[in-house]
């Protein structure tokens, strides 16, 4: 097997590494937390988006310690949250959708939608540094990062205040296990997101050295979607059983998370990460996702995400990834 056949090899491990240890992690902690009977939305919103969020948090927090240091370039970092925001938004809540029309309980519209909208802008303002401030360069320092854990921290609080609202809709097709088997399912779960994201970040950089392609290009692509596989397997089988709070507080959580707990806790460990303005395009299609989400719930049924609102999504989705390409000059424009 030649070295760039072993690369992709070991990538495709690290990925079922990453994978099944953000399963058994939110198998492990939503058991957990049903014990204490939490509703759908809340543990959407938590535990799992905190789960599937596990691999963009291991991964950036691997891939800001292999960065050239020389350069100070994290294209990759900010890559791999920004194109993992995009893949949730606009793959993700669009297959859901389409597999079974999605209903947004009315306090996710009016508040959770609105505060991951909020956090990209925040973050916008944060990594645009001489936009907004004249300074020479963007980055995100461990300043920066204090402001978006704090925005956590205050999300956090919020949901905690809220865990039982909507108590009637239980989560039937969580399992609750004992709690040996919870905790060895966890470690597992941590175990596995670990290893494997060690693995994708090594060989995927180790990749687009021997084919010239951009670290910028790497995390939109490779890794925001390789990290996105828990939330789209999450969010798909939750819609599958039509269980719509799973769905999408899933996803606007994992959003949540992506911007505020892990590119806050990356940019202090490794402050500062120097941001590129073409990354900008990106964080708007960010926000217009989301903003169409929430008025997506005023058109057609009320409070509901359609089939053919999928189907935008999804459009959407593959307009975006012929621009990325384009914008790299991987495929031919028309203009």
């Amino acid at each position: 097997m030649s070295s760039v056949a072993l690369n992709f090899f070991l990538v495709i491990v690290g990925f079922v590494l990453l994978i099944k240890g953000a399963d058994y992690l939110v198998n492990g902690a939503s058991s957990l937390a049903k014990r204490f009977n939490v509703s759908d939305i809340a543990i959407g919103l938590t535990v799992v988006a905190m789960g599937t969020s596990a691999p963009e948090l291991v991964v950036n927090i691997i891939s800001g310690s292999v960065q050239d240091s020389a350069t100070g370039a994290n294209e990759v970092v900010f890559g791999n949250i920004i194109g993992s925001n995009i893949f949730n938004i606009f793959l993700i809540l669009g297959i859901a959708a389409i597999i079974y029309p999605l209903t947004v309980e009315r306090n996710a519209l009016w508040k959770e939608v609105p505060y991951s909208l909020l956090a990209t802008f925040i973050f916008f303002i944060l990594v645009n540094d001489a936009m907004f401030f004249g300074a020479e360069k963007n980055s995100l320092d461990t300043k920066d990062g204090i402001i978006l854990l704090v925005m956590f921290c205050l999300f956090l609080i919020y949901i905690f205040m809220n865990l039982n609202r909507n108590p009637e809709a239980e989560v039937e097709d969580i399992e609750i296990y004992g709690s040996l088997k919870t905790t060895i399912m966890i470690a597992l779960g941590i175990v596995g997101l670990v290893f494997g994201g060690n693995l994708i970040v090594e060989n995927a950089v180790t990749i687009a050295k021997f084919y010239d392609v951009s670290d910028k290009m790497i995390g939109l692509t490779i890794l925001a979607a390789g990290t996105s596989l828990p939330e789209l397997a999450t969010s798909a089988v939750a819609a599958f059983h039509k269980k719509s709070d799973l769905a999408v507080g899933n996803i606007v959580g994992s959003n949540i998370f992506n911007l505020l707990l892990v590119l806050g806790a990356t940019s202090i460990v490794h402050s500062p990460l120097i941001f590129t303005p073409t990354l900008n395009t990106d964080l708007y299609i960010v926000m217009v996702g989301t903003l169409m989400l929430f008025l997506f719930m005023f058109t057609l049924n009320k409070y509901k995400l359609d089939r053919a609102e999928g189907m935008v999504y999804l459009i959407g989705f593959v307009a975006y990834s012929y621009y990325l390409f384009v914008r790299e000059d991987i495929l031919p424009g028309f203009f």
